[in-house]
């Protein structure tokens, strides 16, 4: 009996607690700022050219292997506007095949690699779970300008 008005008592006691609840696609809680979303790359503003170089250390150090990249020679190098020798050319990550384990970000020499804020990146086929150069500079860039990121 005693159990019984313990268990009813708390269910009193929660029923005027506020709630902590939010209808999701419309209502959103807040993220905490040390939360790891997705791999991002950054974006250099003074050279207008990633950080990125294509040396493939977070690709080597993938548990999932996950990523693929390739490099290209830096046009602005040869022009004396650079100090990267090499840029990437391309890069790919398969979102889908991704744990979040943020391994890349803590190989990575140049400051390339982030692990955004991004976590609504669902999809219904498997392949658009893939994010090439494009896209993953254009989330690195909204993943700066929300945090104010300095490399």
């Amino acid at each position: 009996m005693l159990g019984s008005l313990k268990g009813l008592a708390t269910t009193f006691v929660q029923f005027f607690r506020p709630v902590v609840t939010a209808q999701y696609p419309k209502e959103h809680l807040p993220m905490a700022p040390r939360w790891m979303g997705f791999p991002v790359l950054t974006w250099d503003k003074q050279v207008s050219e990633p950080y990125c170089t294509g040396c493939m250390v977070c690709i080597r150090y993938c548990p999932t292997e996950c990523m693929s990249a390739t490099m290209k020679d830096n046009p602005l190098y040869t022009e004396g506007k650079s100090k990267r020798r090499k840029i990437v050319d391309e890069f790919e990550i398969n979102y889908g095949r991704c744990i979040v384990c943020g391994i890349c970000v803590d190989v990575c020499n140049f400051d390339a690699i982030e692990m955004s804020h991004e976590h609504e990146l669902s999809a219904f086929a498997r392949n658009d779970n893939r994010a090439d150069l494009n896209r993953l500079l254009q989330l690195g860039q909204e993943y700066q300008e929300s945090t104010n990121w300095l490399p």
